[in-house]
């Protein structure tokens, strides 16, 4: 669920803006991060803002606002960092209930976004996004419209209205769950499935993905329930093609997952707390795997912080740690390619937090001081 709290100090938006304007410092030198955010209110955000990363230090140096949009609350790049797709988590997209999906070209001297075009996601508040294997086809998640939409994706980037739409139906358990909500998408490593993780429904939808066509169809079975009023949130799978991870944000867990790549079917494990024992306020937000496969980590907005765990042999998890952020309602977070880094965006403070990771303990240690960012709500580690 988005959670959108407007209330921000005029002090703190002054220097968030100013740090994150387009007059800030030019940009120096290392990786490029975009952090997406929400936009509107008195949030100060006009949509994604750019950052340089120093592999070696960890040092988050900003650049500016790279691309005005609305709310671009999650983004994903093209495997040659040459392009930036974002959803805009909005109701209404030209006359209709829905959000949209737009595509920016990168600049990689400045960082600048340019807009390569915009299309609508087929459902209000689209929320998650992901590239199929093979770049041709970008998927979107709508949380309220209850939709999964695919829409072609062309050599430039460019994006083409969707060429399908698909939804479960239904409702969980809980008042948060009086329809589909669409959170996640999520492609198989052998591209020959996407995976819908649904919060209405308490439920991962599973379709058959024909990547020549981008038809989608539902698999036999159609999806794997999950515990009720759970709530899941976001999946992510194992480097081994065999684990997955759904990460719920009612119940405040993380349930284990096999994944069975012929059929297209999970069978669901242990589930473990991701907040320590006797906490009962706020919810999680964000799951991955790191890049070994020995640790994932959750986030827990309320409790503000991040769960890590160990991943053992068959695929159970043992907590390490819980790691405050440093500032409130880490809605994302995520992790470097090369597994030495993590940096989570506090919402509410307007924040990011920079974390290195213990290689052979995966616990997270501070890198430096808060670095200031309106709404952050997104992070996105750019290839180089």
């Amino acid at each position: 669920m988005r959670v959108m709290s407007f209330i921000v100090v005029t002090t703190c938006l002054l220097l968030v803006c100013a740090a994150c304007s387009q007059d800030a410092a030019p940009p120096a030198s290392g990786r490029i991060v975009y952090v997406g955010t929400y936009t509107g209110g008195n949030t100060g955000s006009q949509g994604i803002y750019a950052f340089r990363f120093d592999d070696a230090s960890g040092a988050l140096t900003p650049v500016g606002l790279a691309a005005d949009t609305p709310s671009p609350s999650f983004l994903t790049a093209s495997a040659d960092g040459r392009v930036v797709f974002a959803v805009n988590e909005i109701d209404a997209f030209e006359g209709a209930a829905s959000g949209s999906v737009s595509a920016f070209a990168v600049d990689p001297a400045t960082a600048r976004l340019t807009r390569i075009g915009v299309q609508p996601s087929r459902g209000a508040h689209p929320c998650h996004l992901v590239l199929d294997r093979s770049g041709r086809f970008l998927a979107v998640a709508n949380y309220t419209g209850g939709n999964y939409a695919l829409l072609p994706v062309g050599a430039d980037g460019a994006l083409s209205p969707a060429a399908a739409v698909v939804g479960g139906q239904g409702r969980g358990p809980t008042a948060r769950q009086q329809g589909p909500h669409g959170h996640a998408v999520w492609f198989s490593g052998d591209n020959r499935f996407l995976v819908g993780t649904d919060l209405g429904l308490d439920e991962l939808l599973v379709y058959r993905f024909d990547a020549a066509t981008g038809a989608l169809t539902p698999n036999d079975p159609p999806f794997a329930s999950m515990t009720p009023g759970a709530g899941p949130r976001h999946t992510a799978f194992h480097p081994d093609g065999r684990h997955a991870f759904v990460i719920n944000e009612l119940d405040s867990t993380i349930t284990g997952l096999v994944w069975d790549g012929a059929s297209g079917t999970f069978t669901r494990g242990a589930s473990v707390p991701t907040r320590p024992e006797g906490v009962t306020i706020g919810t999680t937000a964000e799951i991955h795997v790191h890049p070994s496969g020995r640790f994932v980590y959750g986030s827990n907005r309320g409790h503000d912080s991040i769960a890590v765990f160990g991943v053992g042999s068959d695929g159970g998890l043992t907590l390490v740690e819980h790691e405050p952020t440093r500032g409130r309602t880490p809605r994302n977070f995520s992790i470097d390619p090369t597994g030495r880094w993590l940096i989570a965006a506090n919402q509410e403070s307007n924040s990011l937090a920079v974390f290195s990771i213990d290689q052979g303990t995966g616990a997270l240690t501070p890198a430096g001081p808060l670095v200031d960012a309106p709404a952050p709500v997104n992070v996105l580690f750019l290839n180089p």
